[in-house]
């Protein structure tokens, strides 16, 4: 597998992060005004579904291209593809703390 630009193709999983957990933050955000007031179970089923997928989604997005590189014996690559994608994550979260932050004053 080719690995151009590790560093930059690690921010773009980043990233992908950060919008998909924006959107199941949103749909969280907004549950009753899209899906109302409900006293069933359907509504925690769909939420730890939710909650299953989002773990697949972002699992793969953190792990699988490491993973495929370890496979292919390119096990220092795929360390450093790890490390940068979970160094984008922290960075782009103590951005969104920071936003949050500065938000209150």
């Amino acid at each position: 597998m080719k690995n151009t630009h590790p560093i930059l193709h690690s921010l773009g999983h980043a990233l992908l992060v950060l919008i998909y957990t924006s959107g199941v933050a949103w749909l969280l955000f907004n549950n009753q005004r899209i899906f109302g007031h409900t006293q069933s179970f359907v509504l925690p089923l769909a939420v730890l579904l939710l909650f299953t997928l989002s773990a697949t989604i972002v699992g793969t997005l953190v792990l699988g291209r490491p993973v495929l590189l370890y496979l292919e014996g390119a096990k220092i690559e795929a360390l450093k593809f790890f490390g940068y994608t979970v160094g984008w994550i922290c960075i782009i979260t103590f951005f969104v703390f920071f936003v949050l932050f500065v938000s209150k004053l």
